[in-house]
This record gives structure tokens, sequence and C-alpha cells, in this order.
């Protein structure tokens, strides 16, 4: 029971190959993990899932389905959603403005650009019930650009799920957030519906371990390792180039 599978991927800008011959297989409802060291390739292969760059060679398929043809929006309303390194957020909206939008696209709302969001009750009792899951609701009225950087990751995650994705990619979904605030999130990310897939990118060693049911390393672009985390954990020549002797 595959999410998602990548065969013999492979991405090159110009002569610089960023992705060489990865074929992954994410089983449904994995916590799975992409590693690796800096420049390894891990948001070059999130980009190739998404639709963000196209494949020089090789397949993606989402649920038995081939999707390397598709553009990117056409991914999401397959299932594939993610999250980003840096967020990209409407700064000028509110969080529930934010909300309400994500799921009115997904119900096919935002072609009625003549009809207020909030005139339809079950866009707009959704997007309440989906902040105050996600720990949201004090901040609903507020602009998105005035958030703390850990309630914009919260955000940006909720967002993801808003539109009811089968698969969900989380772009290092701890970056940046202050330790005060990192804690709530992590605890976002491993409480996230055991029906959804989920694919991790992340260097907290931390966060990984506790998170994932299995990883993947990468290394120059190509797949490098792959294992439970007991497995990956022992590996030797994954402390060697990335873990650390001492991991």
């Amino acid at each position: 029971m595959t999410a998602l599978e990548t065969r013999h991927l492979v991405k090159r800008f110009g002569g610089f190959t960023a992705t060489h011959d990865v074929s992954l297989s994410i089983r449904k409802g994995a916590r799975h993990a992409l590693i690796g060291p800096n420049g390894a390739g891990k948001t070059t292969l999130i980009n190739l899932f998404t639709g963000v760059f196209a494949p020089t060679s090789g397949q993606i398929l989402l649920d038995g389905e081939d999707i390397t043809a598709l553009p990117a929006h056409a991914r999401v309303a397959r299932g594939l959603s993610r999250t980003f390194q840096i967020n990209q957020l409407f700064g000028d909206f509110t969080t529930l403005e934010s909300m309400m939008l994500a799921i009115g696209e997904r119900k096919g709302h935002g072609r009625r650009f003549w009809r207020p969001l909030a005139a339809d009750r079950d866009v707009a009792e959704e997007a309440v019930s989906t902040l105050e899951r996600f720990r949201l609701a004090d901040v609903m009225s507020c602009e998105t650009k005035s958030l703390p950087y850990g309630k914009q990751r919260l955000l940006e995650i909720a967002l993801a799920i808003a539109a009811q994705p089968k698969v969900l990619l989380l772009d290092e979904p701890a970056a940046g957030v202050p330790e005060e605030e990192r804690e709530e999130v992590l605890a976002m990310v491993r409480a996230l519906p055991a029906d959804v897939t989920v694919v991790l990118i992340e260097h907290d060693m931390d966060l990984v371990f506790s998170f994932a049911d299995r990883i993947s390393v990468l290394a120059a672009g190509a797949l490098f390792a792959e294992g439970t985390v007991e497995e990956i954990a022992r590996d030797p020549q994954v402390k060697a180039i990335y873990l650390g002797e001492d991991a």
C-alpha cells in the first residue's frame, strides 16, 4: 500500500545533478523522514514531488497514479500538500481569513468570486474548528504577519491540513522557531492525523527519531541509506557522513 513513490528520479540544473536516480517507496500512513547534510537534495526532492520542478527523467506516483506531468495545483487536488522552509503566508490576511480561503478553495467556492466567503457557514465553521484544533483560536482575528513565528508555523501546517491531503510534506517545520514556542509546534506535528502520510525533512535528530518510523538518508542527491530509526541510528556510514560519531 504505497502512498508516494519515485522511480529513478533525476533532476539536473545544467551540468549539476541535484537528484540522482532516486527510487523511494513511502507506505500509506507512514511517518517518513528525509535527512542528509546541507546540499543533499532534500528540498529539491520535495519540489519535484509537488511540481515546482519538472524532473529531467524518472517518475512520481501518488496513490499509484503517475503525476509526473501534472502541475502543482492538480497535485494538491489529488491529495498532496506541503509546507515550506520559509513561511508562505498572506501577511495582511487574518488567521481566520487565511483558513477560510484554504477551505473555500478546497470546496470549490473560490470560483464563486461574487459571494463573500463569510456567507458560507460551513466554511466558517470548519475554519474555526481547525484553528481551535491547532491552538490558534486566540489569534483568529490577528493578521498573520503579526503572529509570533511559532504561531505562523502552526498556521502553515493547519492550512496544509485544511486541504485534506493524503500525503503531507513538511519541510523543516521547526526551523527558526524560538525555543519557548518549539514544543507546541512539535506536539502538533506528532499529533497529525494517523491516516495522513507524513514526509518530514528535518535537521533536528531528536524530532526525527521521536517522530519517524522510517528514515531515508540523502547524500549528494542520491539515496545513501534507508531503514528503520534503529537501523539508521546504528549505521556507521550514516554516522560518519551526517549524524556524527557521537550520535
